[in-house]
């Protein structure tokens, strides 16, 4: 509809509601992105409709820094508010001519002042968030990582007259011995970096570029050494079933429901790390 109206009437981006704010300011402020990329397209025939403030004094920069609830009303974590405000704030910027980042409004404010000043208590909360999450998160890789530990130390099965495992060469064992060694890897890995993500200050800038790829190893970490130790247990039990012909035909069943809780993890967890992943992937996108 944009497009369609700057092409009959080009004229028209250059009007303003009652406050002086035109089309480029109101996409700004109202984060309509794709409104303001057909406008991005047209900047260097409408340079001056980019450099417009608004009776406050207010820039698209400014517009763009101040928070505003409502913009993010789809995202439910305050890391991924805060992380989406900030690339907003960046997108806006790399739009703008240079000289026009020290620009203070009639309140005598910059952008990064008002953006800074505004989003002060979502940085508490997307602070809090990830105090609470991430602490949960490494007692639970810290927990992996100790049971991981004792499994490597435990070798199923008797040994052999010259001290190797009986068992060794058969597709279980081998299996029990990569996954129990893979567990302890990934959950230790998982613990070191929630216990960086606790120990960081959080800036603003964090929020779109270390944390982001700190939460995306942590939580792949956490998964993979849960799964690997639910695989290790597997292959001990399936040692122990076969001892007994009557149970194992059950083996495969209980298999399948000590599968259940890692299943269950990934759903639960799947929206919150679909999200984090994505912050990267928009990051690139960004104009230059």
């Amino acid at each position: 509809m944009v497009d369609l109206i700057l092409d009959r009437f080009p004229e028209a981006i250059k009007d303003m509601d009652n406050k002086r704010k035109n089309v480029v300011l109101l996409a700004a402020e109202n984060r309509h992105v794709g409104v303001y990329m057909a406008l991005e397209r047209l900047k260097w025939v409408h340079r001056s409709v980019f450099c417009q403030v608004d009776d406050d004094g207010n820039s698209a920069l400014h517009l763009a820094s101040r928070y505003d609830e409502n913009r993010c009303r789809e995202l439910q974590q305050p890391v991924m508010k805060m992380s989406s405000e900030f690339l907003w704030y960046q997108y806006v910027k790399n739009s703008m001519p240079s000289n026009s980042f020290a620009v203070r409004n009639n309140a005598r404010q910059t952008a990064e002042e008002i953006l800074i000043e505004s989003h002060k208590e979502l940085r508490k909360e997307a602070h809090k968030w990830l105090t609470t999450t991430c602490s949960a998160y490494s007692l639970i890789a810290t927990l992996t990582a100790t049971v991981a530990f004792a499994t490597i130390s435990t070798i199923p099965g008797e040994y052999k007259d010259d001290g190797r495992p009986r068992l060794e060469g058969e597709v279980a064992f081998n299996v029990f011995s990569i996954s129990s060694l893979t567990a302890f890897c990934t959950s230790m890995s998982a613990t070191v970096f929630f216990i960086t993500i606790l120990t960081a200050r959080h800036e603003l800038e964090d929020f779109t570029a270390i944390l982001p790829w700190q939460l995306q190893f942590a939580w792949t970490s956490l998964f993979v050494s849960i799964a690997s130790i639910l695989v290790c247990f597997s292959s001990g039990f399936y040692f122990n079933m076969g001892n007994i012909n009557k149970l194992h035909g059950f083996s495969y069943l209980i298999f399948a429901v000590m599968c259940l809780p890692v299943t269950l993890f990934a759903i639960i967890q799947f929206p919150v790390y679909f999200h984090v992943f994505a912050i990267p992937s928009r990051r690139k996108k960004l104009p230059a």
